[in-house]
């Protein structure tokens, strides 16, 4: 082992639609916001106190489409990855660095039929689902377990 972890979970809201990005050979990629809150009451002033962060997940291939299909701005989700930290350089050639959450497992957490906008799309048929980084399509278990 090498005694190092490098995993992120997180529930929070959608803070924007899913974007995709489709490249040559059939793999895409999805990118979203979501914002996770943190309350707490200032113990001078009586006060609460929200602070919300933003993280940005990226999701892969069959995953991505999933999320695309059945997610949208405001839903809760539960999201398991890691952080990737990418390098890149600006139009004016100075060095960028983008911190990501790299999914690997996600729940849809919002009910369809409880959302405030009324929406009644499609539920899947399952609401877990694991991010696949090759093109396969995400298997079911066929175990024999009761649970």
């Amino acid at each position: 082992m090498s005694g190092t972890l490098n995993k992120v979970m997180l529930i929070g809201h959608l803070g924007d639609e899913v974007k995709m990005h489709y490249f040559d050979g059939g793999n895409c990629v999805g990118r979203f916001p979501l914002a996770t809150n943190e309350t707490y009451t200032n113990k001078q002033t009586n006060e609460r106190v929200t602070n919300t962060e933003w993280h940005n997940v990226v999701v892969r291939n069959k995953a991505a489409e999933i999320c695309e299909k059945y997610l949208s701005k405001g839903d809760k989700v539960y999201i398991e990855g890691r952080l990737k930290t990418r390098k890149w350089q600006d139009d004016k050639g100075n060095d960028r660095y983008s911190t990501e959450i790299q999914c690997t497992d996600f729940t849809f957490l919002s009910n369809k039929n409880e959302t405030p906008a009324g929406n009644t799309s499609h539920q899947p048929e399952s609401n877990h689902a694991t991010a696949n980084t090759t093109s396969q399509p995400i298997a079911e278990d066929n175990d024999d377990l009761p649970f």
